[in-house]
């Protein structure tokens, strides 16, 4: 679109249907590139993506021309496909339902991106669960938007 800015930053957050630990690290890094290549292939910016072995964390420099739930859609359908090709869980893999989406100022790229980096170091102090809870309290959400936890 000619005559058109735009600056709009989204963290989006998924996590592995039944909240399995599925996502190994020998081969979490190259699904994460993977990713980050659906996300350049929907001309998308991909600032980050990382995660552990039960969610992702995404940081995207979105551009109006996508709805973030078609984008989330796609990540996941083809991440899925991914996964399932080639066989690198026993059984089918899903992602659980649903995201988070939370958007940010471009003030704010530098200390979202810190944070989705050291994911691995941030969930040995804090579980998933209160994390995304801090998430919906922090960007004044209810708790109904929780995902399905496994206690």
């Amino acid at each position: 679109m000619s005559g058109t800015f735009s600056q709009i930053y989204i963290q989006t957050v998924f996590a592995v249907k039944g909240r399995e630990n599925l996502l190994q690290k020998e081969w979490r890094t190259d699904l994460f590139k993977y990713i980050s290549g659906i996300i350049k292939g929907k001309n998308q910016k991909p600032i980050i993506v990382t995660g552990v072995s039960d969610h992702v964390h995404t940081f995207i420099g979105l551009k109006p021309s996508m709805s973030i739930s078609d984008l989330v859609r796609d990540i996941k359908n083809n991440y899925s496909n991914y996964i399932n090709d080639n066989k690198l869980v026993k059984g089918k893999f899903c992602w659980q339902e649903g995201y988070g989406a939370f958007s940010y100022s471009h003030s704010h790229i530098e200390n979202v991106y810190n944070y989705i980096l050291n994911q691995e170091e941030h969930h040995r102090k804090v579980s998933f669960k209160e994390e995304y809870l801090d998430f919906l309290k922090k960007f004044e959400h209810d708790e109904k938007y929780l995902f399905d936890w496994i206690d």
